[in-house]
């Protein structure tokens, strides 16, 4: 199995730690086509997300409309990379399908809203990689190798470092007229207060967005290390709305269970962040859609030949949202990988 196919299988644990539940961004590491000048890889990602806790600037509170939100986005994905993987770009084309539950006045409010997010297009750059440590099949130290300790596997280094960087831009072809709500809402008196609202069941920004990202990898033998951030800078949306930039971020070490030929399985503890300032409607800060968030889970992937996969649970530890709020309780993470 090739250096690049083995940290394929550590990176598509996390990639997908940093999609936001608004666009469900899945971007893959440069890391996920086979180790030649060229070549085309193809999948399908999904992340369900609960979210069942209502929240009053971050603390939890009674609810007795039993509001809450699943919401499940399905993406499709299609890349090419080029100069021996330095370089790839890549489609990302989701669908997005919410259902929630919701106080309407004195009502109990139930539906669901279904169809295509916002579709991006990411660019992935490497711009640094070392290798260590080289051995031949009987593990006797190769020529250019920088270490006399023997190697886990043949033809790969006893260590190895990479950092990518991300750019890419995210088109509104997502429905935003859920938006709308916002000019419409008001509070009932004595009635119970939504923490469901128009900018949550939207399937779009409404606007051209910007994403700047880095990840970085660090592996010894079967250990490594993982870190990625990302900066979603957003753009003036529909209906004198715009949604704050968003910063998310996740990293952490694994291992790998099982190395054999061309099979791996890894496992790895991910703590994630996102960070959110306010919305904007009207000229005015949207004061209920703050949110600082932290969350610790367990990563899973696998490979097998020219196929990858990988399953995932977040489990938030702080949730920090401003006003009033439905936050999530947990989120699912799967993916699967096919390599031309």
């Amino acid at each position: 199995m090739s250096l690049s196919k083995s940290i394929l299988a550590l990176l598509l644990l996390t990639t997908a730690a940093r999609a936001c539940d608004l666009c469900g961004c899945y971007t893959p590491s440069l890391e996920v086509v086979h180790a030649k000048i060229y070549g085309f890889y193809a999948g399908v990602a999904e992340q369900f997300t609960h979210f069942g806790t209502t929240r009053f600037n971050g603390d939890k509170v009674d609810d007795p409309a039993g509001q809450h939100l699943d919401s499940s986005i399905t993406q499709a994905f299609i890349g090419a990379a080029f100069a021996d993987n330095r370089f790839s770009l890549q489609v990302n084309i989701p669908y997005i399908h919410r259902e929630y539950q919701r106080p309407a006045g004195f009502d109990i409010e139930r539906g669901d809203e279904s169809g295509l997010g916002d579709v991006s297009l990411l660019a992935n750059v490497r711009v640094f990689r070392i290798d260590r440590g080289f051995h031949n099949e009987a593990g006797s130290l190769s020529k250019d190798g920088k270490s006399s300790m023997p190697a886990t596997r043949s033809g790969e280094p006893d260590f190895s470092a990479t950092l990518n960087l991300l750019a890419g831009i995210k088109f509104p072809t997502g429905d935003a007229s859920r938006i709308k709500e916002e000019f419409v809402e008001e509070e009932i008196e004595g009635a119970p207060e939504s923490g469901i609202h128009g900018h949550d069941l939207a399937l779009g920004t409404g606007s051209y967005d910007a994403i700047l990202g880095a990840e970085a990898l660090v592996r010894y033998r079967s250990i490594f290390f993982q870190a990625e951030v990302q900066y979603a800078i957003r753009g003036r949306g529909h209906y004198s709305y715009r949604f704050a930039n968003d910063l998310l971020w996740s990293g952490g070490p694994g291992v790998y269970l099982y190395r054999r030929g061309t099979d791996s399985v890894a496992l790895q503890c991910v703590v994630a962040g996102e960070t959110k300032g306010y919305d904007r409607f009207r000229g005015e800060d949207a004061l209920d859609t703050g949110t600082t968030m932290l969350s610790v889970g367990p990563r899973v992937s696998a490979s097998l030949g020219k196929w990858s996969g990988d399953l995932g649970l977040d489990l938030p530890v702080i949730s920090n949202a401003t006003k009033f709020q439905t936050t999530a309780d947990y989120r699912i993470r799967a993916g699967l990988t096919f390599h031309f």
